[in-house]
């Protein structure tokens, strides 16, 4: 059985949960990076079921649900639920400096000590590192909440596109 309205649904959900994702993204100022670049999905229909896969960097999910530090500074309503935290041993030796290492000479900047001598990027990202394993990294929910919201805004149409994809098959005989 062929269900090409329920289809055209589930294509108009998926862009706008990418749009609205991208879209916050760019109220957080997190627009230029591979993140937003590599967002997209795949439909994909199987015998029974449509299946939609949301695809996005691995790190990800750790911008939409934050990171709980150590201390836990960051214990707004949506880190307090995240998953993920600082400290716990699960993650890779050494990987959050890596990254943040990565990021300071990409940037290209440096900050100036009490003498005003300029830090080494050594000194900045110890102190950058120390910081985000301490308070964590905020919940942006850049993809949460449209992916929230889609559901509810689109919920009737799947059901509306379903019912006259039955309506279709059942009268004409698609296949």
């Amino acid at each position: 059985m062929k269900f090409k309205e329920l289809e055209k649904e589930l294509e108009r959900f998926s862009k706008y949960v990418i749009q609205q994702a991208r879209t916050r993204l760019t109220k957080e100022n997190k627009n230029k990076g591979q993140l937003y670049k590599t967002l997209s999905s795949d439909i994909d229909q199987e015998k029974d079921a449509f299946l939609i896969e949301f695809l996005m960097e691995d790190y990800g999910a750790f911008v939409d649900k934050g990171v709980r530090g150590k201390t836990g500074y960051y214990a707004d309503q949506y880190t307090s639920n995240s998953p993920f935290r600082f400290g716990t041993g699960s993650g890779p030796k050494g990987g959050l400096t890596k990254g943040i290492d990565k990021w300071l000479k990409k940037k290209k900047f440096q900050w100036r000590n009490e003498q005003g001598q300029f830090m080494s990027y050594k000194s900045m990202r110890y102190l950058i590192v120390k910081s985000i394993y301490n308070k964590g990294l905020k919940a942006t929910m850049f993809f949460g909440l449209p992916y929230q919201r889609g559901i509810k805004r689109f919920s009737d149409q799947f059901l509306e596109a379903f019912a006259l994809d039955i309506d279709k098959n059942l009268i004409f005989g698609e296949q």
